[in-house]
Protein backbone atom coordinates (compact mmCIF):
# COMPACT_ATOMS: atom_id res chain seq x y z
CA UNK A 1 0.00 0.00 0.00
CA UNK A 2 1.62 3.33 -1.36
CA UNK A 3 1.53 5.82 1.12
CA UNK A 4 1.70 9.62 -0.40
CA UNK A 5 2.25 11.40 3.33
CA UNK A 6 4.29 14.86 4.52
CA UNK A 7 5.51 14.71 7.93
CA UNK A 8 5.07 17.51 10.57
CA UNK A 9 8.27 19.55 10.46
CA UNK A 10 7.65 20.06 14.04
CA UNK A 11 7.70 15.94 15.42
CA UNK A 12 11.59 15.73 16.21
CA UNK A 13 11.18 13.23 18.68
CA UNK A 14 13.35 10.61 19.15
CA UNK A 15 10.85 8.30 20.91
CA UNK A 16 7.19 7.22 20.13
CA UNK A 17 5.55 7.95 23.52
CA UNK A 18 2.82 9.91 24.51
CA UNK A 19 2.58 13.32 26.64
CA UNK A 20 1.40 14.17 29.65
CA UNK A 21 -2.63 14.85 30.38
CA UNK A 22 -3.58 17.33 33.37
CA UNK A 23 -3.44 20.40 32.88
CA UNK A 24 -2.36 20.53 29.19
CA UNK A 25 -6.13 19.62 28.04
CA UNK A 26 -8.51 21.64 27.05
CA UNK A 27 -12.14 21.49 27.42
CA UNK A 28 -15.29 22.62 25.51
CA UNK A 29 -18.52 22.42 27.13
CA UNK A 30 -21.58 21.46 25.07
CA UNK A 31 -25.06 21.20 25.68
CA UNK A 32 -26.81 18.20 27.16
CA UNK A 33 -24.23 17.18 29.25
CA UNK A 34 -21.89 16.30 26.94
CA UNK A 35 -17.96 17.75 26.78
CA UNK A 36 -15.18 17.69 24.54
CA UNK A 37 -11.43 17.57 25.32
CA UNK A 38 -8.33 18.18 23.18
CA UNK A 39 -4.54 17.58 23.82
CA UNK A 40 -3.00 18.85 20.91
CA UNK A 41 0.27 16.94 20.14
CA UNK A 42 0.24 14.45 22.33
CA UNK A 43 1.38 11.94 21.09
CA UNK A 44 5.59 12.58 20.29
CA UNK A 45 6.75 10.52 17.73
CA UNK A 46 3.03 10.12 15.81
CA UNK A 47 4.46 10.30 12.38
CA UNK A 48 6.64 7.18 13.22
CA UNK A 49 3.64 5.65 15.00
CA UNK A 50 2.06 6.76 12.01
CA UNK A 51 4.11 4.53 9.43
CA UNK A 52 4.26 1.43 12.31
CA UNK A 53 0.60 1.16 12.06
CA UNK A 54 -0.01 1.88 8.76
CA UNK A 55 2.69 -0.99 7.53
CA UNK A 56 1.92 -3.32 10.15
CA UNK A 57 -1.90 -3.41 10.94
CA UNK A 58 -3.71 -5.65 9.39
CA UNK A 59 -6.23 -3.36 8.05
CA UNK A 60 -9.57 -4.65 5.77
CA UNK A 61 -11.90 -3.04 3.78
CA UNK A 62 -15.89 -3.74 4.64
CA UNK A 63 -18.90 -3.60 3.05
CA UNK A 64 -22.09 -2.85 4.31
CA UNK A 65 -25.86 -3.23 3.97
CA UNK A 66 -27.11 0.46 2.83
CA UNK A 67 -30.87 0.57 2.55
CA UNK A 68 -31.36 -1.83 -0.39
CA UNK A 69 -27.61 -2.42 -1.85
CA UNK A 70 -24.47 -3.22 -0.41
CA UNK A 71 -21.48 -0.57 -0.39
CA UNK A 72 -18.11 -0.65 0.62
CA UNK A 73 -17.28 0.88 3.59
CA UNK A 74 -14.76 4.25 2.00
CA UNK A 75 -11.78 3.81 5.10
CA UNK A 76 -10.02 0.45 5.94
CA UNK A 77 -10.64 -0.75 9.13
CA UNK A 78 -8.85 -2.88 12.09
CA UNK A 79 -10.11 -3.87 15.66
CA UNK A 80 -8.19 -5.15 18.93
CA UNK A 81 -10.76 -6.84 21.48
CA UNK A 82 -10.10 -6.84 24.80
CA UNK A 83 -7.38 -9.06 25.71
CA UNK A 84 -5.88 -8.23 22.20
CA UNK A 85 -2.07 -7.09 22.10
CA UNK A 86 -1.91 -3.65 20.76
CA UNK A 87 0.29 -3.53 17.46
CA UNK A 88 2.86 -0.68 19.56
CA UNK A 89 3.90 -0.38 22.55
CA UNK A 90 3.21 3.37 22.51
CA UNK A 91 -0.55 2.52 22.15
CA UNK A 92 -0.10 0.58 25.94
CA UNK A 93 1.23 3.39 27.25
CA UNK A 94 -1.25 5.74 25.83
CA UNK A 95 -3.90 4.22 27.39
CA UNK A 96 -2.82 3.47 30.49
CA UNK A 97 -2.64 7.13 31.04
CA UNK A 98 -6.51 7.65 29.40
CA UNK A 99 -6.85 5.39 32.25
CA UNK A 100 -5.24 7.32 34.93
CA UNK A 101 -7.07 10.77 33.60
CA UNK A 102 -10.37 9.89 32.72
CA UNK A 103 -10.99 6.69 34.76
CA UNK A 104 -13.03 8.46 37.99
CA UNK A 105 -15.32 9.97 34.15
CA UNK A 106 -15.60 6.87 32.46
CA UNK A 107 -15.87 4.70 35.73
CA UNK A 108 -13.66 1.88 34.44
CA UNK A 109 -10.59 1.62 31.97
CA UNK A 110 -10.55 1.42 28.22
CA UNK A 111 -11.07 -2.06 27.37
CA UNK A 112 -11.03 -1.77 23.39
CA UNK A 113 -9.00 -0.27 20.43
CA UNK A 114 -10.39 0.52 17.15
CA UNK A 115 -8.74 1.35 14.25
CA UNK A 116 -9.58 3.93 10.82
CA UNK A 117 -7.24 4.18 7.86
CA UNK A 118 -8.75 7.47 6.15
CA UNK A 119 -6.15 6.65 2.40
CA UNK A 120 -7.42 10.24 1.05
CA UNK A 121 -9.66 12.97 1.17
CA UNK A 122 -12.33 10.53 -0.48
CA UNK A 123 -12.77 8.43 2.55
CA UNK A 124 -14.86 9.65 5.63
CA UNK A 125 -17.13 8.34 8.14
CA UNK A 126 -21.03 9.64 8.24
CA UNK A 127 -22.66 11.39 10.75
CA UNK A 128 -23.44 8.79 14.02
CA UNK A 129 -22.93 8.48 17.95
CA UNK A 130 -20.48 5.54 19.08
CA UNK A 131 -24.54 3.78 20.44
CA UNK A 132 -24.31 0.04 19.60
CA UNK A 133 -24.40 -1.35 23.19
CA UNK A 134 -23.96 0.78 26.49
CA UNK A 135 -23.23 4.32 24.44
CA UNK A 136 -27.15 3.63 23.66
CA UNK A 137 -28.35 4.29 26.58
CA UNK A 138 -25.25 5.17 29.25
CA UNK A 139 -23.16 8.13 29.17
CA UNK A 140 -19.21 7.25 28.58
CA UNK A 141 -15.86 8.18 27.34
CA UNK A 142 -14.48 7.63 23.59
CA UNK A 143 -10.63 9.22 23.19
CA UNK A 144 -9.78 9.25 19.69
CA UNK A 145 -5.98 9.72 18.83
CA UNK A 146 -4.53 10.94 15.07
CA UNK A 147 -1.60 10.13 13.46
CA UNK A 148 -0.90 11.35 9.74
CA UNK A 149 -2.45 13.71 7.56
CA UNK A 150 -5.03 16.23 9.41
CA UNK A 151 -8.52 15.77 8.70
CA UNK A 152 -11.95 17.56 10.39
CA UNK A 153 -13.65 15.88 12.92
CA UNK A 154 -16.66 17.76 12.78
CA UNK A 155 -19.65 17.31 15.85
CA UNK A 156 -22.78 18.91 15.78
CA UNK A 157 -26.25 18.05 18.38
CA UNK A 158 -29.05 15.62 17.40
CA UNK A 159 -31.38 17.74 18.37
CA UNK A 160 -31.90 20.60 16.63
CA UNK A 161 -29.28 20.91 14.01
CA UNK A 162 -28.98 24.30 13.42
CA UNK A 163 -26.02 26.01 12.94
CA UNK A 164 -22.65 25.31 12.06
CA UNK A 165 -20.96 22.28 13.28
CA UNK A 166 -17.98 22.83 15.70
CA UNK A 167 -14.79 21.54 13.61
CA UNK A 168 -11.64 19.83 14.76
CA UNK A 169 -8.82 19.39 12.52
CA UNK A 170 -6.89 16.52 14.26
CA UNK A 171 -3.47 15.18 12.85
CA UNK A 172 0.29 14.39 13.94
CA UNK A 173 -0.53 12.88 17.02
CA UNK A 174 -4.01 15.37 18.71
CA UNK A 175 -6.20 13.73 20.68
CA UNK A 176 -9.77 14.73 20.89
CA UNK A 177 -11.75 13.17 23.94
CA UNK A 178 -16.05 12.65 23.83
CA UNK A 179 -17.34 12.28 26.93
CA UNK A 180 -20.73 12.93 29.32
CA UNK A 181 -23.54 12.48 27.20
CA UNK A 182 -21.85 12.84 23.96
CA UNK A 183 -22.67 9.54 22.14
CA UNK A 184 -25.99 9.72 22.55
CA UNK A 185 -26.79 13.63 22.28
CA UNK A 186 -24.74 14.94 19.76
CA UNK A 187 -22.86 13.27 16.09
CA UNK A 188 -19.96 13.16 14.77
CA UNK A 189 -18.21 12.74 11.33
CA UNK A 190 -14.89 12.73 9.25
CA UNK A 191 -16.79 14.19 5.69
CA UNK A 192 -15.28 13.94 2.63
CA UNK A 193 -12.89 16.90 1.21
CA UNK A 194 -12.12 17.46 -2.46
CA UNK A 195 -8.47 19.27 -0.69
CA UNK A 196 -5.00 16.96 -1.58
CA UNK A 197 -5.08 15.11 1.88
CA UNK A 198 -2.60 12.50 2.50
CA UNK A 199 -3.71 9.29 4.39
CA UNK A 200 -4.63 9.89 8.39
CA UNK A 201 -4.82 6.68 11.09
CA UNK A 202 -7.81 7.27 13.60
CA UNK A 203 -6.87 5.39 16.84
CA UNK A 204 -10.30 4.76 19.13
CA UNK A 205 -10.10 3.98 22.88
CA UNK A 206 -13.27 2.58 24.50
CA UNK A 207 -14.60 1.10 27.41
CA UNK A 208 -16.04 -2.59 27.33
CA UNK A 209 -19.43 -2.59 25.17
CA UNK A 210 -19.36 0.58 23.52
CA UNK A 211 -18.88 0.54 19.76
Amino acid sequence: MAVAYQPSLLDSATEVAPGPLGTTVRRTTLAQGAWVDVRRGWMAGADELFEGLHAGVPWRAERRQMYERVVDVPRLLCFYDQDVPLPHPALVRARALLDAHYGAALGEPFSTVGMCLYRDGRDSVAWHGDTIGRGATEDTVVAILSVGAARTLALRPRAGRGGDPLRFELGHGDLLVMGGSCQRTWEHAVPKTARPSGPRISIQFRARDVR
